[in-house]
């Protein structure tokens, strides 16, 4: 995947280390991806979370947030890994960290600064979408933008997930609730550090929709299309969200509603990047099938390759 789509990347961010209760790293089995990456003069960059059987826990960071000799163990394990494997930098993907660990990340933050940026790796991090300083919830509470901007390379925003698997139908990345986050982001923090998300799938719900029901499928923008050719579904664009869709009856009579991305999702978006002057976008995830994506990626916007040797 990381060779057939290289030519379109700039950063390769692999997902994830995940950070254990002692401080050190569960290993991760990467080499493949990074020589794909080295051959392709994309840098890669180490994602580091607080993500443990399957979900992120607040008291894994807790733990590293309020202990130093914790936060000195997992520093220095997060640079012998990035040297001893030619990354460029650390992501730092701590989600729901809740109010009180709002000040103690940005000091954390601060002092891995200020140990890898001396030594020429970049530190970046994930924020959750933010609409407001003072949004409530354990997922946004801990992210303060600006202290936050203000400390790190760059961020990554992740505009995606409106619509989710264990959600009612709706659009993953509506652009009118993305419009609404970067129009915090750009407020808080400069616009030329800011990296915006571009989800690269959909999901095909099941109706009527239960809250603790069945939960939506995931699939691919080509699949998404193939599906709908296959039933004879009449795709639909809502213009709201910028988003297609389309419903479809299955086998045993039952009505779905699909959401995906297409080109002219997408296009939306790009032009929202260039209207905020952000730093560029990102993708969650690789691995789904969209090449539309890729070819107007290409037309829209100049691929930086950064020249920096890699390991």
């Amino acid at each position: 995947i990381v060779s057939e789509v290289g030519p379109f990347l700039t950063y390769l961010n692999v997902f994830s280390y995940p950070i254990r209760r002692d401080g050190t790293l569960q290993p991760v089995d990467d080499q493949a991806a990074l020589q794909a990456a080295k051959n392709n003069r994309v840098l890669p960059i180490m994602v580091v979370t607080n993500f443990e059987e399957g979900t992120f826990k607040t008291e894994i960071a807790t733990a590293i947030f309020t202990d130093e000799a914790l936060q000195d163990k997992l520093l220095n394990e997060i640079l012998s890994v990035m040297q001893e494997k030619g990354y460029a930098g650390v992501d730092f993907d701590l989600e729901y960290l809740g109010r009180e660990n709002r000040e103690r990340y940005v000091a954390f933050l601060q002092k891995a600064v200020d140990k890898f940026r001396p030594l020429g790796y970049e530190v970046s991090v994930a924020l959750a979408p933010k609409l407001s300083e003072d949004q409530q919830g354990v997922l946004y509470e801990g992210h303060d933008y600006r202290a936050i901007g203000e400390v790190v390379d760059y961020v990554n925003i992740m505009t995606y997930e409106w619509g989710w698997s264990g959600g009612p139908p709706m659009p993953v990345a509506p652009i009118n609730e993305v419009s609404r986050v970067m129009d915090f982001a750009v407020s808080q923090i400069p616009s030329d550090k800011i990296m915006m998300g571009i989800p690269l799938y959909g999901y095909d719900w099941r109706l009527p929709y239960e809250r603790g029901g069945q939960w939506a499928r995931a699939l691919s923008p080509q699949r998404a299309v193939a599906l709908a050719a296959q039933v004879g579904a009449a795709i639909l664009f809502d213009e709201k969200s910028q988003s297609p869709y389309f419903h479809y009856y299955d086998s045993s009579g039952n009505r779905h509603e699909v959401w995906f991305e297409d080109a002219r999702s997408v296009q939306a978006k790009f032009d929202l990047v260039k209207e905020y002057g952000l730093r560029g976008l990102y993708y969650w995830v690789l691995g789904n099938e969209f090449p539309q994506n890729w070819l107007l990626l290409n037309d829209n916007f100049n691929i930086i390759k950064e020249e920096r040797p890699l390991q």
